[in-house]
């Protein structure tokens, strides 16, 4: 017992007297002393458990490095031993806290990796441009975590770090203004700057009454005074050539984006801008051509519109959505023929699909879409009812074509097309002024259309495409026949040259006309003709197919004068019984591009029609006479008669074909130019001169604010009514929302704050 406690003295201090330990131990109560060595135990069994812990926390993640070492390339392997110098085991922890020797430990076990964080990267990733083009010589840049150790197998930074280091160079180009030499373009001069102006104010000078042509000889004028030094500049500069007087407008347009873009200054869009335009995420377009009328009603709108989105589809470039009105059943007895109806739409895209492929020979990949309208029995027309735009799903809305813009949106009460699509073409196919005026107050009536005409096709449209001279004079437009024949005529055309060759009879029947029996579509023209001329046309029939509202006052007529004229039922132009006939007469002035005159042509026929503009595009094929005066129509209609018609060549076929009407539509509607511009950007590395975005248009403001104004005035049911839109066509009825399966307006649309 002595021995034990030698031994236990002499190994640590010496401890106090049993009496004293006991006297003290004596004022605890004996509860207390219980509670506490069971703490005590208690703490000594989590200190077990958690040294157990952390030793099974070790194996685990000793396992995890080994197998990622195993598994991963040379990159992981990187970053898992990068991650392997930050930490210290949880039981190396754990024992360094444990020893009076904490901060020399800790220090000691950190110290091998010596990890700091470098604040100066963060200047070196926001560094000046000049460091930036060092970047390889230098060698890459210090990250944010430095290791003295282990350089050589560090590659590259941590993957977060270079997403930072990415982002903010980026963040910082968007900020950074490029220098310019201001020796490479030079400020405007005065006769440039009044030669802008007068191009911006083009839209007010127009509604003044000053034309198109008379701006343009002002702006000439103003930059044929600085003509000299912009030769001169341009020389220098190398952006753009030499001036001349048809590129007036153009030069001066990428003068101003030139001095612009030299100043750093970039237009993001006007006061009437919307940002929700659909952007195009893969290589195809996506074009939706909206028209005013649908088959089985055989007029220009229904049938031109189809053929166009057929052969446009027929490319594999573009997506193509047809979109066409839909009637109830009650307005279907009236429009279509033979009181033919529909119970579905799919019922009616069915029989529209079916006539189209019996005349194309091909099968078009298009889709077809409805949206709802009224016949309207005063203007011969179908009005659409409620908001068109909403029937082309936003992620769709790419490229319209509106064929008769002006019609579609004369009582259009939604969103502006030129916000939905990114580029809005609108083909002009009747001159409406032409019958307005022939009707009671003519000319009042015309005066205000034409205003408003203007209007419909600025606010929304880029581009507008008239079909001949005879339309009326828009804002943005362009003379362009981009109408096809239908291939059968064609196929006729070569069969009856054939015969010929063959030494066959190919026409043995003598002169006809064919169209719409209304006043308005030459009839009134060719019964003064033929009444004025009887005699000198002594012998001549003609035969005449058509069905209208006015038939029975022509027939009336035409026998009241003892005409030689047979009326005949209408009847398909590409009919067998019309094909032996060698002459078409059309003496209309009226239409603006007459569908019949180019079919005729198409067949090898002699067409007799008259100098007007509308006939413009005919005039150049050898079958086509033309006559100015009444003398000269029967001159015309003998030598016709008296001759045989020449073949087509084939330049002359492929004039008349959709495949060139196609091609004409591509290049005057800016399409073909936009998709040139796309390209020519993304094979060249320098930025290009964006003449559209460079300066906001007095243009461009302009046409929002008369957009504003006619969708405030088309709101107005009064309003609507005063100028002759048919009651409650604001919004689509419930037999539409039956029909098309539709929501009603009320719901698509609901107005909150009652």
């Amino acid at each position: 017992m002595n021995t034990t406690t030698t031994t236990t003295t002499a190994s640590s201090p010496p401890p106090p007297s049993s009496s004293a330990t006991a006297s003290a131990l004596s004022l605890i109560p004996k509860k207390w002393r219980d509670s506490a060595d069971a703490d005590l135990q208690l703490i000594k069994h989590r200190a077990e458990s958690f040294k157990n812990l952390a030793s099974s926390f070790d194996r685990e993640l000793e396992n995890f490095f080994h197998n990622s070492f195993s598994i991963t390339e040379t990159r992981a392997v990187t970053e898992m031993g990068f991650v392997k110098r930050l930490k210290p085991k949880l039981s190396e922890i754990r024992r360094a806290y444990s020893t009076p020797e904490l901060g020399k430990k800790v220090l000691e076990k950190w110290g091998r990796a010596r990890i700091r964080i470098d604040l100066s990267a963060w200047k070196e990733m926001v560094g000046e441009e000049e460091e930036e083009e060092e970047w390889g010589k230098r060698g890459r840049r210090v990250g944010l975590w430095e290791s003295s150790e282990g350089e050589t197998e560090r590659k590259r930074d941590w993957e977060p770090v270079r997403v930072i280091k990415m982002r903010l160079k980026e963040f910082e180009k968007a900020f950074r203004r490029e220098p310019h030499d201001p020796k490479e373009v030079p400020p405007l001069d005065v006769p440039e700057l009044l030669a802008y102006w007068i191009r911006q104010s083009e839209p007010l000078l127009d509604h003044l009454g000053v034309k198109r042509d008379v701006c343009d000889k002002i702006v000439g004028s103003f930059c044929s005074k600085s003509k000299s030094q912009l030769l001169v500049r341009s020389h220098s500069a190398g952006d753009w050539s030499a001036l001349d007087g048809e590129k007036f407008n153009d030069e001066l347009d990428l003068r101003i984006a030139s001095v612009v873009q030299s100043t750093g200054h970039k237009y993001e869009g006007g006061f009437w801008s919307d940002s929700g335009k659909c952007d195009r995420i893969d290589k195809k377009r996506n074009v939706a051509i909206v028209t005013t009328a649908s088959l089985p009603w055989l007029t220009g709108t229904a049938i031109n519109p189809l053929f166009r989105a057929a052969y446009l589809a027929k490319s594999a470039n573009q997506n193509v959505t047809l979109l066409v009105p839909w009637l109830c059943k009650s307005d279907q007895q009236l429009v279509y023929p033979n009181s033919l109806t529909f119970e579905s739409s799919s019922e009616q895209e069915a029989y529209i699909r079916s006539w189209l492929e019996e005349r194309i020979g091909f099968k078009a990949d298009f889709k077809i879409s409805f949206y709802p309208g009224k016949f309207s029995k005063e203007r011969r027309s179908i009005m659409p009812t409620g908001d068109t735009t909403r029937f082309i799903p936003s992620k769709e809305a790419d490229i319209a074509i509106l064929e008769e813009p002006e019609h579609l949106n004369w009582y259009h009460h939604g969103r502006r097309w030129t916000d939905k699509f990114n580029h809005v073409v609108g083909v002009v196919h009747t001159n409406y002024l032409e019958y307005i005026k022939r009707e009671k107050n003519g000319a009042i009536q015309a005066f205000f259309v034409k205003h408003i005409n203007n209007l419909c096709a600025r606010a929304h449209c880029h581009k507008v495409l008239r079909l001949s001279a005879a339309t009326q004079d828009m804002p943005k437009s362009t003379v362009c026949n981009v109408h096809g024949v239908n291939p059968k005529f064609l196929k006729i055309g070569d069969k009856m040259a054939s015969e010929r060759v063959l030494g066959q009879q190919s026409f043995s029947k003598g002169a006809y006309f064919l169209g719409k029996m209304v006043w308005a579509k030459g009839y009134k023209e060719l019964i003064d003709l033929l009444s004025k001329h009887k005699n000198d046309l002594d012998g001549f029939n003609l035969d005449v197919f058509g069905n209208g509202e006015d038939a029975h006052e022509v027939q009336s007529m035409a026998r009241k004068l003892n005409l030689n004229v047979n009326f005949e039922k209408g009847r398909d132009h590409a009919d067998d019984s019309l094909h032996s006939y060698k002459v078409f007469i059309n003496p209309s002035v009226s239409d603006v591009l007459c569908t019949a005159t180019a079919e005729a042509l198409a067949m090898g026929k002699f067409v007799v029609c008259a100098d007007h503009p509308s006939n413009d595009f005919f005039r150049s094929f050898p079958n086509c006479l033309t006559f100015k005066t009444s003398e000269d129509f029967v001159d015309k209609v003998k030598e016709a008669l008296a001759n045989e018609p020449q073949p087509l060549t084939p330049e002359e076929r492929y004039r008349l074909s959709w495949e060139a009407a196609t091609e004409r539509l591509v290049q005057y509607s800016d399409l073909g130019s936009v998709l040139k511009e796309e390209q020519a950007g993304a094979k060249s590395e320098r930025k290009p001169i964006m003449k559209s975005i460079s300066l906001p248009s007095m243009s461009e403001m302009v046409d929002g604010g008369l957009a504003l104004a006619h969708y405030v005035c088309t709101g107005n049911e009064i309003l609507r009514l005063a100028t002759g839109a048919i009651p409650g066509t604001r919004d689509y009825d419930k037999q539409h929302c039956r029909d098309l399966n539709l929501l009603p307006p009320q719901v698509e649309s609901p107005i909150y704050g009652w």
